[in-house]
């Protein structure tokens, strides 16, 4: 089934286009490769929004989710480049920072995969930073707001790459699955919600 991906902000993809157009903006920070690359070929594609998981590990109920910025894979006529990154300040949505690396070809890769699975998720990206871990979370809400919302129990977590050790990257795992483990491994012996396992 296709993924239902979300429209981005209108701003935050202005930030995005804004810095590519910039004869600094990818000095330094970003070089993609080839002169066409240069030149404007590099386009944002498929704008995820990214939310990062908070308290893992906290006695005071479950993890609690929260939007910190918009990624948009940077495509050019030989495929994936890099990404881009929006972020919400007090005045709006604004240009972030250029990511390579990894976890974008892992990305890629994670939802090329999720585009064979039978049911039909919102994609989203979840960041543990306490595992120093990045997921393609599959939300099973294709129509909701793609800002706000924690995953639910039958939402798909797949791992990107690289997985923290023990953690098979691009295997979609069921959220009441993998929390857990997550917890587990942070605090030995202590379930999701701070009680003993």
């Amino acid at each position: 089934m296709p993924l239902r991906v979300q429209p981005a902000p209108a701003p935050a993809l202005r930030s995005v286009h804004a810095a590519l157009g910039s004869p600094t903006g990818l000095r330094g920070k970003f070089t993609p490769p080839g002169p066409q690359a240069r030149t404007g070929s590099v386009q944002p594609d498929l704008p995820l929004p990214l939310h990062v998981l908070d308290g893992i590990t906290a006695a005071a109920g479950p993890p609690r989710t929260r939007l910190t910025g918009w990624r948009f894979l940077l495509r050019d006529a030989h495929g994936v480049v890099g990404a881009a990154e929006a972020m919400l300040t007090a005045d709006g949505w604004t240009f972030s920072h250029f990511c390579e690396g990894p976890f974008i070809a892992s990305t890629e890769t994670a939802l090329a995969r999720a585009e064979t699975l039978p049911t039909t998720y919102q994609p989203r990206l979840l960041s543990v930073p306490e595992l120093y871990m990045l997921t393609l979370w599959l939300h099973g809400d294709a129509e909701a707001d793609a800002a706000g919302g924690s995953p639910a129990p039958d939402d798909l977590l797949v791992p990107l790459a690289p997985a923290p050790p023990g953690i098979a990257a691009h295997r979609p795992h069921r959220v009441d699955a993998l929390l857990p483990l997550l917890t587990r491994r942070l605090v030995p012996g202590t379930s999701l919600l701070g009680t003993p396992a």
